[in-house]
């Protein structure tokens, strides 16, 4: 339950538009509610000021409906990861609302959208065409979220000169989130040269001794730039979460 409704019940009940009776079965499951195949966490809003998200990989389409169907009935906005199109089918036969990004997998419910939650703009950034579902998962979070974002989209070290036609964009973000492949190189450059937190995304992008992500993940975390975090491989939404945490006006 969002901060803003459980303000809209309490002010109910003070004005007495509300009694205490219906008030308390509004509350009944503040904290948690147990559907059998999962525990609901509705508190989480209050907490951390964004629901809970369903990660939707290892879901089938009708326990990620019975959650949405639980969440929405007290939250304004859902937020699903690793959605399958044959799963996003389904559960937008029940919601047809819902927004479904391809690319990524993202699938989204806005009642109403969250406030402005930003400080300034979060740019995600990639450096090849292959990085794009990851980025976009990490763009379509940080939204969701609150926050105002631009995207860059392959600009990597194999063409260094692209990066710098985007400049603006990225010198007046906030928060830089840049996923890569490969070699992972892409995140060090950009803290480089921009003074703002970077959040690196290792893509498991790449041939053989790649390794599945893992030699961008070294690169990343050995990364020679002092103002770079890193979080785990193809974890999109890791680093939209949280560079929306720390773009968070309060």
């Amino acid at each position: 339950m969002h901060q803003n409704k459980l303000e809209e019940i309490l002010a109910a009940v003070s004005e007495k538009r509300l009694s205490v009776e219906d008030a308390r079965k509004s509350l009944a499951n503040l904290f948690s509610e147990d559907v059998g195949f999962a525990h609901v966490d509705h508190h989480r809003s209050l907490r951390k000021g964004f629901p809970e998200v369903i990660f939707g990989e290892s879901k089938s389409a009708e326990v990620i409906v019975a959650i949405m169907e639980r969440m929405l009935a007290q939250e304004d906005v859902v937020l699903v990861t690793r959605v399958s199109p044959d799963k996003a089918q389904t559960v937008r036969a029940r919601f047809p609302e819902a927004v479904y990004d391809a690319d990524c997998g993202a699938l989204t419910v806005e009642k109403k959208p969250l406030p402005d939650q930003g400080r300034g703009e979060i740019a995600v950034v990639c450096a090849g065409t292959s990085d794009i579902s990851v980025a976009k998962e990490a763009a379509v979070t940080a939204r969701i979220m609150g926050n105002s974002v631009a995207t860059v989209f392959d600009v990597g070290v194999a063409g260094l000169h692209r990066l710098f036609a985007h400049d603006a964009v990225i010198a007046r973000a906030t928060v830089i989130v840049v996923a890569a492949g490969m070699e992972g190189a892409l995140p060090s450059v950009v803290a480089g040269m921009y003074p703002k937190p970077v959040i690196a995304v290792p893509t498991s992008v790449g041939y053989g001794a790649s390794f599945g992500g893992l030699a961008a993940l070294l690169g990343m975390l050995n990364s020679c730039a002092s103002n770079v975090a890193v979080v785990n491989i193809d974890n999109g939404f890791g680093a939209g979460y949280m560079a929306a945490m720390i773009n968070r006006k309060q």
